[in-house]
């Protein structure tokens, strides 16, 4: 979708429908068509911007072809729900997402993260911010700058490190944070499908139990892995094996005669693609509860 670009004055000869004026009047309702309405002219468009109606104004700022006239002073809209539909607006130009990313009020922030408009400007912008939640979805990014990443792995936030441990691609971000020191980040590196066998043998031996847990719901394993794990002294690792649709039958198999009577259930009554596989999340986009629409959401200030 391109980029939004500025509208010239309405040309009074042209019947071209970017630039005839539709005169606004009517309901609330009717105004709201109007704003929702494909046809609607641009400069009609730019008008709605400022209507009184709050659902008028964001549905003008969800169009993906409204101008940037209509899209720049609805960054400063007072509510916070029309800032959030320009922020999530693919079309929104580079300035005003950079506005949008700074915005009082957290939803907003967190929607400019899942807008694919967003570039390195954006998202250095996200790598200093003080929102952790901003970093983490900064930190699933797949268009992530390996400058970015190789900040994100000293990042104060355990929570910001693991997401990144779990979605990056980066083998060398992986090799780092395989040995940080926090469990949770090495447990994020564990639920990575992108690992190599090798580092896969290294959180086999894991001396965390929730980090060797996460690993073989995760990911395929070798032979030699699969065979100590079977052995595994933490009965949470037993049976995340015996409910793992990556470990092969013949390991649930030796699952089935586990001494732990749960291990041995789990895995008698495993059923191939019951949902027992723990994937790896898609990158979170942030959305805020349905009920949030009263506009008392937690999060942020109003302006």
């Amino acid at each position: 979708m391109g980029k939004q670009q500025d509208v010239g004055e309405a040309d009074s000869h042209s019947g071209s429908g970017t630039t005839a004026h539709r005169p606004i009047g009517g309901s609330a309702d009717a105004r709201l068509a109007l704003a929702q309405d494909p046809t609607t002219p641009q400069m009609t468009l730019i008008d709605l911007a400022s209507d009184p109606s709050v659902l008028v104004r964001k549905a003008v700022a969800a169009r993906v072809d409204a101008p940037a006239q209509a899209l720049r002073p609805l960054t400063r809209d007072h509510d916070r729900q029309v800032r959030e539909a320009v922020a999530r607006n693919p079309s929104a130009s580079i300035a005003n997402l950079m506005r949008l990313v700074k915005d009082a009020d957290r939803w907003v922030r967190w929607a400019v993260a899942g807008n694919p408009s967003c570039d390195e400007s954006i998202r250095q912008v996200m790598s200093e911010t003080s929102d952790k939640e901003l970093r983490g979805l900064l930190a699933e990014s797949r268009e992530l700058e390996p400058e970015l990443a190789a900040r994100l792995i000293d990042d104060v936030s355990p929570e910001v490190r693991e997401r990144l441990a779990t979605h990056t691609h980066d083998p060398d971000v992986i090799t780092a944070l395989l040995a940080d020191r926090t469990a949770r980040v090495r447990k994020g590196v564990a639920r990575n499908p992108r690992t190599t066998a090798e580092q896969r043998s290294a959180l086999a031996a894991d001396p965390v139990v929730d980090v060797r847990a996460a690993l073989v719901r995760s990911v395929e394993l070798s032979e030699a892995d699969l065979a100590r794990l079977v052995d595994d002294r933490a009965v949470q690792v037993r049976l995340a094996m015996a409910t793992s649709e990556f470990v092969p039958p013949h390991i649930r198999q030796t699952l089935a005669r586990d001494a732990d009577e749960m291990v041995a259930s789990a895995a008698r009554d495993y059923r191939p693609g019951a949902g027992n596989a723990s994937a790896v999340r898609a990158p979170r986009i942030a959305h805020r509860p349905s009920a949030a629409g009263t506009g008392r959401s937690g999060g942020g200030t109003t302006r």
